[in-house]
């Protein structure tokens, strides 16, 4: 695919896939022209690698030199950049199928799943580097460690690619390893139900090669083991399965489980990434790793220094002595989960969450879920619903303050509305006190409360 390239741009170059796709292609020897519609630590890392970058909607910047224009699934077709590429003839691909055309000249290793898929991928990308497998690694996220942050460029025939389902953008890549975490319920503007989303994996893991192709799965997920193929490793905890965790021990700041393979026990897992979660996403890993013949002592060693990765349970520092933490969570299973995680690592502490429910047609699909897995908090501020870009959204049918009235209706802990993320910060610093856990969760701009707190 790269031999006939020479010039691409990328629209929406400060998402975290397209600005590593962009590093990439320059890393690659390729000239590389974006834009976004704002400034950010992403963007800047595009710049920084030699691509070239414009602020705000720039047509002007395909010509007809220009080989191939790579979009955001955020951008729509009557965008002005995809406008210019249509009128010129130039071949438009979205981001995954960027990585679909991408894995086929790779052995392409795919994390999927509908939680854990991050975390699972860095955490993969770092064993198969440390085996010297020199993989290269797309991530959605920055992990430290990685060269290029949320791109790990390797010169071996290994990719490891963060397969998202949304869309069923997943169905673009030509997979030889799946490893799947999880099925729920989610993205529901898009699927019609549970047993759609599963069909859409279904469809996923048929595009495994027939002779060596490979599913890695979790046993503990119910709707995973639903799923058929010929060639199956299976990992799980306190379970049979192929690769199984075991014996779970945690204290403040860490944990540590048993690992036994085949039937044979291997030894001690330590791991300083919290929750019963994170001990099933190192199982996903190592599954893989020892499928390559990574060695046990390395395994070890990897997990053992895995601080975990941007916006997942990251601790980005202190609020008057108090640690605020910054996760991605925005499915009701990862609050309630990354909730009990925290009280694990956390013992003696009260936990202030601060969450910012991320898409209008997620909050009402998924209500009733959401209602319930806040009860582990002991203080409660839901921030106004972030409005995503590019969807479809109900925008009056549903508002924070309605999922606000239903947990105080509940009355497991007390809720509290901010109409925006600058009131949800005021609220923060006036509630918060002296033995608290700051947790600020979700997948849109609530980030940027967690980093001004510090």
């Amino acid at each position: 695919m790269l031999d006939n390239l020479s010039k691409i741009h990328i629209i929406g170059a400060g998402g975290v896939g397209l600005s590593a796709a962009g590093k990439f292609l320059v890393l690659k020897g390729k000239e590389v022209t974006g834009t976004d519609i704002k400034a950010s630590s992403l963007t800047d890392e595009f710049e920084e690698t030699g691509a070239l970058l414009s602020i705000g909607h720039a047509p002007e910047m395909i010509d007809e030199s220009t080989d191939l224009v790579i979009y955001s699934s955020a951008v729509p077709e009557g965008d002005p950049e995809r406008s210019r590429a249509h009128e010129l003839g130039i071949k438009q691909l979205s981001y995954f199928e960027f990585l679909g055309e991408l894995s086929k000249g790779y052995t392409t290793i795919a994390v999927t799943g509908t939680n854990g898929k991050s975390t699972t991928t860095a955490m993969l990308g770092k064993i198969l580097i440390a085996a010297g497998l020199d993989p290269t690694v797309f991530v959605g996220t920055q992990v430290p460690g990685f060269e290029y942050k949320n791109l790990q460029v390797g010169s071996s025939d290994l990719l490891v690619v963060e397969a998202c389902e949304y869309q069923a953008n997943m169905l673009h890549l030509n997979p030889d390893i799946i490893v799947l975490t999880n099925i729920e319920e989610d993205h529901l503007d898009f699927y019609k139900d549970l047993d759609s989303i599963r069909a859409a994996f279904q469809q996923f893991v048929d595009k495994l090669p027939p002779e060596d192709g490979l599913l890695i799965r979790n046993v503990n997920d119910p709707e995973s083991m639903k799923l058929e193929t010929n060639r199956i490793l299976s990992y799980g905890f306190e379970t049979e399965a192929h690769v199984v965790g075991s014996n779970r021990i945690t204290s403040s700041g860490q944990q540590s489980f048993d690992l036994t393979h085949a039937h044979e026990e291997l030894g001690t897992i330590e791991l300083v990434m919290p929750g019963e979660f994170n001990v099933e996403n190192a199982l996903a890993a190592i599954s893989v790793g020892l499928k390559l013949g990574v060695k046990f002592e390395t395994l070890v060693k990897v997990l053992k220094n895995f601080g975990g990765i941007w916006r997942r349970f990251e601790r980005v520092g202190e609020l008057d002595g108090v640690p605020v933490i910054s996760d991605y969570g925005h499915h009701p299973t990862a609050i309630s989960d990354t909730l009990a995680a925290t009280r694990e690592f956390y013992p003696d502490h009260s936990i202030l969450l601060c969450f910012e429910p991320h898409q209008h047609a997620r909050t009402i699909e998924l209500f009733d879920e959401f209602v319930p897995s806040f009860d582990k908090a002991d203080k409660l501020i839901v921030s106004e619903i972030y409005d995503v870009a590019g969807r479809d959204e109900e925008r009056e049918e549903i508002s924070s303050k309605k999922l606000v009235d239903a947990i105080n209706e509940r009355g497991q802990v007390r809720a509290e509305f901010a109409k925006d993320l600058n009131e949800a910060k005021k609220m923060v610093k006036d509630m918060v006190e002296p033995n608290d856990i700051a947790l600020i969760m979700g997948a849109g701009d609530i980030d940027e409360v967690a980093r001004k707190l510090v």
